[in-house]
């Protein structure tokens, strides 16, 4: 009798540890899901920026005199946007260094746009075009939309890295290797917390 009941409490044991490791597997499945269907979203909106440049060149383009080194600079910037390769989009969620890559030529082409939006305010007849006007309100929601799925994602990967690091998931993380690896975080470039300085 004693012996099945030791029986019984080893297998109860058992099923508990089975059931636990199963659902924490399946938990990080999930998660892991939220977070690439987000960063799905995230790749979605900057792809939507970057179709918005070369209308946006086109339309500025046709305005006389406009700084040559602005356009170039905008042309080249999205260039680099769209020689991030497949591959490293899709490891950039679970790779920090591939994240920085792609946050550095995003970040250049959000700098090159800047500029050809300062420099066209020397230019009425440019702002002055519906076309123009058009695009440059586009462009304005997209960033908005930008910001807006880099929180999300942020949010969705601190979840994801909450779960995973949490006893005892991080026991089956930990068993499948890379399969469960901490997701990376899209971070304020270095001097973005300081206030600009603005003379008049």
């Amino acid at each position: 009798m004693g012996k099945w009941i030791a029986l019984g409490v080893v297998g109860l044991l058992l099923l508990v540890v089975v059931g636990g490791g199963i659902s924490s597997y399946n938990g990080l499945v999930a998660a892991d899901q939220d977070v690439q269907a987000q960063w799905g979203q995230v790749q979605n909106v900057y792809q939507r920026r970057a179709d918005l440049v070369p209308n946006l060149v086109a339309t500025v383009r046709g305005a006389a005199n406009f700084e040559r080194e602005t356009l170039q600079a905008v042309t080249e910037a999205r260039s680099r946007v769209g020689q991030i390769s497949g591959e490293a989009l899709r490891s950039a969620a679970s790779d920090p260094q591939a994240m920085a890559r792609f946050e550095q030529a995003q970040d250049g082409l959000s700098s090159a746009l800047s500029r050809l939006l300062v420099v066209s305010e020397r230019y009425p007849e440019l702002r002055a075009t519906q076309n123009f006007r058009d695009l440059q309100a586009q462009l304005e929601g997209t960033e908005n939309r930008i910001a807006v799925e880099r929180m999300r994602f942020n949010d969705a990967a601190r979840r994801y890295n909450t779960a995973r690091n949490t006893f005892p998931t991080v026991l089956v993380a930990g068993f499948f290797g890379s399969r469960f690896v901490e997701k990376a975080y899209f971070e304020a470039q270095p001097g973005t917390q300081a206030a600009p300085h603005v003379e008049f």
